[in-house]
């Protein structure tokens, strides 16, 4: 790892200031970070355009062209110096060059480098210019081009050239396309000779790949288009299948020997709740059931994550698997991310639990301290089945007398070391562990244990254990999610996981007509929403509060308020308002008041993008559209349309709104498939965030493969490591060592979400 692993700085033409810049704006500090920085996209020099067939619209040309003049102008666009003048470099403020070739002339333009740039383009001699032309008045320039001798007996240097990552304040450095290019071509030049492969020979051989001394070198220098698709291919598959072994490995050492709580039983309280239904659940609940009660009886620790679009009956589905759970002697928890879905559960499963002797818990900031006493008390003794609630139910002094199944909904709204917690709350063995194992699992103290630690001991420690040192058999984990994912990207975020998908709505539930207006209709709008409540409806207006601390978002939100309630005057309307600044007990009042019907209008913010359930409101307003992402706009529209009435859904955008942003809308307008929306949202962003994590938050970082681009590639990944692992899952075998050297690596310790969810 010598050179590999040497600092930035010690490359030539770096230096301290520039490995600064470098660090702080593209995080690399070393050659191997530097190597591993890939072009996003490559420019073909390889001919020459003449000045006659030059255009504003093209994207980039090369023109071999002799200097005929240049000119030094100053504030104002007066000339400072010319040929024949005194030459005053410090008053010049832009370099006109004027070029010609056999077919015309054309103007090169100078901000900076005016002195250098100058002295160097003498009139008469030939130079190769490269840029992106533009028009400027009635003639065509092209703004600080990249400027090369042409190589003797040739027209033209013949090369494919990278473009990498930039910043204003890398080129404000000096640090230019140019010479990013001279750099990664010295590192290249150093570390190239003991880069070491990482794919076993078998699997390039199947897969029909370059090595990576080739790929390395023919991703940043293609000699041609065939050779960079060749490393390209190379360098997107390995990231894809590490990231996928890496993942599967992980999942069979767990199914292997994690010790699981057995749940053979379905039990009365099961059958009483399902017999009592009002409605048949659809095929894709019922399979789902059946996909979870196999993993209860399999004695190995179930960890699914259940992926339903809004309104699919997921809070359905929770509640049979707990019932499921405490047939079996075992309590259960489901956990939410707010105080607001926490209660919106507890009174759906109230409902689901009367024909049953199951008795239900709400745990919450807001529970009283008497409240906390006698529920404590219920969890100790094993008298409470179920217990909803918030962070709450985290605290060290919330102790199960034997939890069996935790349930979590919207799981990325948990931090990683909080959802931890959860695993030292399952049932007690009756061993006591050594103090070096119950370092190892990482619970001493409420810590997690380190990425070594996690490493080492993955394949030897079992089950669980709390500060005390008492073995605990984990408690099966549920994981709910009503944001749908994108396959990809959740073959990505959960592939150590199962995935269940309710991928079907239940009966009876009508389409929400969706429409984008602009400004111009909002008296139409509000004659709509009077028509609507006087049929008996409600309405929600939703604004973008996007930060909690956007004074000029809550001043929107408020002066929206204020036109709503002008537009809607007491007596005969009522208009409640919940934003994030408001206390839980006024948000609570406020969101009753709407859950009950007192207030026909509710304004808020995104507050209510989760769980609320209201199913008498009928109509969706969603002010200033286009600030919204798709994800987020389909969670809001999934708020109506829980009635047995036609509901609309209406998207008002402003008066300046992007090409990008009109996609969006589009989108909406076109479709309810939560799936397909999460899919071409990826694709207009990238996986960036559509679970609040950016690309490079991912499991792993990828460097040159895109979960929205490569789908199929990485389909084609995680095939070809399940095949290997099914062969050798400790990759034991001689052929695999390669592939353990790399798994090895730090950016392969990818959080065990089994542990932590």
């Amino acid at each position: 790892m010598g050179e590999l692993s040497t600092s930035i700085q010690y490359l030539s033409g770096v230096g301290p200031k520039r490995a600064e810049l470098l660090r702080r704006e593209l995080g690399i500090e070393t050659l191997s970070d530097l190597i591993h920085l890939y072009p996003f996209r490559y420019i073909d020099r390889s001919g020459i355009t003449r000045i006659a067939e030059v255009a504003p619209d093209l994207a980039y040309v090369q023109l071999q062209a002799r200097v005929v003049s240049r000119t030094l102008y100053g504030p104002g666009s007066s000339i400072v110096s010319q040929e024949t003048d005194p030459i005053h470099f410090n008053a010049s403020k832009r370099l006109s060059v004027i070029v010609e070739d056999d077919s015309g002339r054309m103007e090169m333009v100078f901000f900076k480098g005016i002195k250098w740039n100058y002295q160097r383009l003498v009139p008469g001699a030939t130079f190769l210019f490269f840029g992106k032309p533009q028009a400027f008045g009635n003639r065509l320039n092209i703004v600080h081009p990249e400027v090369d001798v042409p190589q003797s007996g040739t027209l033209s240097q013949g090369t494919l050239t990278g473009v990498y990552p930039s910043t204003e304040k890398l080129k404000t450095g000096g640090i230019t396309g140019k010479v990013m290019c001279k750099l990664q071509a010295a590192a290249l030049n150093l570390c190239l000779p003991e880069i070491q492969e990482t794919l076993p020979e078998y699997i390039l051989r199947d897969r029909g790949l370059v090595s990576l001394q080739y790929a390395l070198k023919n991703i940043h220098f293609p000699g041609d288009s065939y050779t960079l698709q060749k490393a390209t291919y190379r360098l997107k598959f390995e990231e894809l299948f590490f990231l996928q072994l890496s993942l599967l490995k992980q999942k069979y050492v767990r199914s292997r020997g994690e010790r699981g709580i057995l749940m053979p039983k379905v039990g009365p309280d099961f059958h009483a709740c399902y017999n009592a239904l009002p409605y048949a659940l659809t095929g894709a609940q019922q399979r789902v059931i059946k996909e979870i009660r196999a993993d209860l009886v399999s004695g190995h620790q179930m960890n699914r994550l259940l992926q339903g679009d809004v309104g699919s009956g997921k809070t359905m589905v929770a509640v049979l698997s707990c019932l499921i759970a405490i047939g079996n002697g075992f309590q259960t928890c489901i956990m939410a991310p707010t105080e607001v879905l926490a209660q919106q559960h507890y009174a759906n499963i109230q409902k689901y639990l009367k024909p049953t002797s199951v008795r239900c818990a709400l745990l919450t900031g807001s529970t009283t301290q008497k409240e906390r006493r006698d529920i404590h008390a219920g969890l100790v003794d094993g008298s409470i089945g179920i217990i909803v609630g918030t962070h709450a139910l985290l605290e060290d002094n919330v102790v199960f007398r034997n939890l069996g199944l935790a349930v979590i909904d919207e799981q990325h709204r948990f931090g990683v070391d909080q959802r931890a917690r959860l695993w030292a709350k399952g049932p007690e063995t009756g061993r006591v562990l050594p103090p070096e194992t119950v370092a190892a699992r990482g619970l001493v103290n409420g810590g997690t244990a380190s990425a070594v630690q996690r490493r080492d001991e993955r394949s030897e420690v079992s089950g669980s254990s709390d500060s005390s040192g008492r073995d605990r058999i984990p408690p099966h984990v549920l994981v709910m999610t009503a944001t749908p994912i994108p396959r990809t990207l959740a073959m990505t975020l959960y592939g150590d996981l199962d995935v269940s998908v309710i991928d079907e709505m239940p009966p009876g539930r009508k389409p929400v007509q969706t429409m984008c207006i602009g400004q111009n209709r909002r008296n139409a709008m509000y004659r709509f929403m009077r028509d609507e409540i006087a049929r008996g409806r409600q309405v929600f207006v939703v604004f973008p509060l996007i930060f909690e601390s956007e004074k000029m978002d809550l001043q929107n939100l408020e002066q929206g308020y204020e036109e709503i309630v002008k537009a809607f005057p007491l007596p005969d309307y009522k208009v409640a308002i919940v934003h994030g600044q408001q206390t839980n007990e006024e948000k609570s009042f406020n969101m009753s008041a709407f859950a009950a019907g007192r207030a026909h209008i509710l304004v808020s913010t995104t507050v209510i993008e989760v769980g609320v359930d209201v199913p008498n409101a009928s109509v969706m307003v969603i002010e200033s559209a286009q600030r919204f992402g798709l994800s987020q706009l389909h969670q809001l529209r999934g708020r109506v349309g829980r009635g047995a009435e036609k509901s609309y859904c209406i998207l008002v955008k402003d008066a300046k709104t992007s090409k990008e942003a009109q996609q969006r809308l589009d989108l909406m307008c076109s479709t309810e498939d939560g799936f397909e929306i999460a899919e071409q949202d990826m694709k207009m962003r990238g996986p960036g965030d559509l679970e609040g994590t950016q690309q490079s938050g991912l499991p792993i970082s990828l460097n040159i493969a895109s979960l929205a681009r490569d789908g199929q590639l990485l389909t084609e990944a995680r095939i070809y490591a399940e095949r290997i692992l099914e062969a050798d899952p400790s990759l034991e075998a001689p052929q695999n060592q390669a592939l353990v050297r790399e798994l090895r690596k730090e950016k392969y310790e990818i959080k065990d979400y089994s542990k932590i969810s």
